[in-house]
């Protein structure tokens, strides 16, 4: 629910799918519905899981955005400068270490970042799990002060929405 947080949602759904179908299926049933005609779709962000490109996997098997059903989620799209691809790949996975060590002091949250380059407009999907948005706030301005950070173009619009049951929402 983003009743009374975004002046332009009322509700965001977090769609996980292995099949690009489902989120049209999804799409044609919702405009079945009676609530259909009060519908609008400010904002839609399609993304795909990858294995991080800085850091060694454990596993071959594809990654897969698991929730944990924490009560808020805060998605937001997430776009990098130019000029950050022309660093080294050391430069920016050194950039991307420290980013992901500070993050990883934040127990309480849980980053399922998915990439959008090519298929969306943004390059990545940030989905955050958190506990309370005060949670995310303070992760957010600790990272801001790592390196990778002044490689950020563009990461609004922000939504911080609150797990609830379709029809409570």
């Amino acid at each position: 629910s983003l009743v009374g947080v975004r002046p332009e949602a009322d509700f965001m759904l977090w769609k996980l799918t292995e099949r690009y179908d489902d989120l049209r299926e999804l799409g044609t049933a919702l405009n079945g519905t009676p609530l259909a005609g009060w519908l609008t779709t400010p904002y839609s962000y399609l993304a795909a899981s990858e294995p991080s490109q800085y850091f060694e996997q454990k596993s071959k098997r594809p990654r897969r955005v698991i929730p944990r059903g924490a009560p808020y989620l805060v998605v937001y799209p997430f776009v990098k400068k130019r000029p950050w691809y022309f660093l080294t790949f050391e430069e920016r996975a050194d950039a991307m270490r420290q980013h992901a060590e500070v993050g990883g002091k934040f127990v309480t949250v849980t980053n399922h970042t998915t990439y959008s380059c090519g298929i969306d407009d943004q390059e990545f999907m940030p989905a955050f799990e958190c506990e309370e948005p005060a949670d995310f706030m303070h992760l957010m301005m600790t990272l801001r002060e790592t390196e990778a950070s002044r490689w950020t173009e563009r990461d609004t619009p922000i939504f911080v929405g609150a797990l609830a049951s379709i029809r409570a929402v």
